[in-house]
């Protein structure tokens, strides 16, 4: 299961308004090979589950994630933060041994 704090929903919602979105635009995750670290998140919105797909919902929020993916994603939680030490979508990923400084990158 992946699961979203409740300031990701709130800003998955904000950006979802902003580009004229509407809630049939999910949330998809998914990991490409890259990065510093090896692993890369690629995150964004998308209309159309795939027949391949996971789909998880938590806080309202549908998340849809390609079953390759989902080995590196499980436990995973999106947060966002806006502060000093960064702005943007970050990843609690249970599943990283470990991650670059920009949190885009992760091993396993």
């Amino acid at each position: 299961m992946i699961t979203v704090t409740d300031t990701a929903k709130n800003k998955i919602v904000e950006l979802r308004q902003q580009e004229g979105k509407d809630d049939n635009h999910n949330i998809r995750v998914s990991v490409e090979g890259g990065g510093c670290s090896g692993l890369m998140y690629d995150l964004n919105f998308d209309p159309e589950v795939k027949e391949k797909d996971e789909v998880f919902e938590d806080k309202g929020i549908k998340i849809l994630v390609d079953r390759k993916s989902l080995l590196y994603l499980l436990g995973t939680t999106l947060d966002f933060s806006d502060g000093l030490n960064g702005k943007g979508f970050q990843f609690i990923n249970p599943n990283a041994s470990r991650t670059c400084g920009c949190g885009e990158s992760f091993a396993v």
